[in-house]
């Protein structure tokens, strides 16, 4: 099994990106700018909490996957990040473990990620991320 396991960052779902940085700078926090990702249909801004991030995720789409959340559930907490070392590796031992996976492969995320997706009813209905970052 992988090692080391973090929490990466935790996923909110938010209808206007600039008014939840507004919020979350008038709270004290260090925000960062705005991420066009136009693949996944969003933008998104970090908020930095020491080791971890709160991940402010907007649609540009009502279809996209974070456009229906918002449309069946409302602003809120949208998926779990964990940290890994390898994600490859982790992809192929969650697959052995017989884990419903929403990504058979890694695919691009937002500041030079590479991220994968574990549906949620294999995980207790928690939209769950695994996330291997650039190494330097």
């Amino acid at each position: 099994m992988e090692a080391l396991m973090t929490l990466d960052h935790v996923g909110i779902a938010v209808k206007d990106l600039e008014e939840a940085r507004q919020t979350y700078i008038k709270l004290g926090f260090e925000v960062g700018p705005i991420e066009e990702l136009p693949e996944r249909k969003l933008r998104i801004a970090m908020v930095r909490l020491g080791e971890s991030n709160l991940e402010l995720l907007c649609p540009t789409d009502p279809d996209s996957p974070v456009g229906k959340f918002l449309a069946k559930n409302g602003p809120g907490i949208q998926h779990l990040c964990y940290r890994v070392e390898n994600i490859d590796k982790k992809i192929e031992e969650l697959r052995a473990a017989g884990v419903r996976l929403i990504d058979e492969k890694a695919r691009p995320g937002a500041h030079g990620t590479r991220v994968a997706f574990v549906h949620p009813a294999s995980v207790g209905g928690v939209l769950t991320e695994f996330c291997e970052h650039a190494r330097l």
